[in-house]
């Protein structure tokens, strides 16, 4: 890193309080995430997405599935972290492309739905993901290994925090996703 980039000694959470005493907003972790997030997006993920027609959405809803074979709705819902409203609309997008197949398993308003990738979403992912991957390991590289892991292993424990106060279990069970 350049002397430039390299962040000071100090940060606003060195002596960090329980109260904030004195955490002004742009030191705020929702600040800065959102910040980083929307940049990395930008940057990373919208470039290989449109590179294959796709939106964001498209993107990460067609990864999810690509990965999981065959998905109910609420879970794409929880693994997304987008609405339902959102969900339902791209997989009708992805349905109309023939990339998805959806499926309805009951009957009348409590029916489950499931989503499967079809052979074209398949062959889509397959070409897409190795560029995916490439493009994030690049920007993961940015850090030196000793940052990535201490990144990686907060993440972690920030995501298993929020989703305790949520109520809910700890993300164990979202490894290994390809978005």
């Amino acid at each position: 890193m350049t002397e430039a980039t390299d962040p000071p000694a100090a940060t606003p959470w060195s002596e960090l309080d329980e109260q904030g005493t004195g955490l002004t907003v742009d030191a705020f972790i929702t600040t800065l995430m959102s910040q980083v997030g929307n940049a990395l997006r930008r940057t990373i993920t919208v470039p290989y997405a449109e590179q294959f027609g796709l939106t964001v959405s498209e993107w990460r809803l067609l990864a999810l599935v690509a990965h999981a074979k065959r998905i109910a709705f609420s879970d794409l819902v929880t693994q997304s972290t987008s609405d339902k409203a959102l969900v339902s609309r791209t997989l009708k997008l992805l349905e109309g492309r023939a990339l998805v197949q959806l499926e309805a398993e009951g009957a009348g308003p409590r029916k489950k739905m499931w989503c499967r990738i079809t052979p074209q979403g398949e062959a889509l992912h397959r070409e897409a993901i190795p560029i995916a991957r490439a493009r994030q390991a690049a920007a993961i590289r940015v850090l030196p290994p000793e940052e990535r892991d201490a990144m990686y292993r907060a993440l972690l424990r920030l995501r298993a925090h929020c989703l305790q106060g949520e109520g809910r279990a700890a993300a164990d069970d979202l490894p290994g996703l390809d978005i």
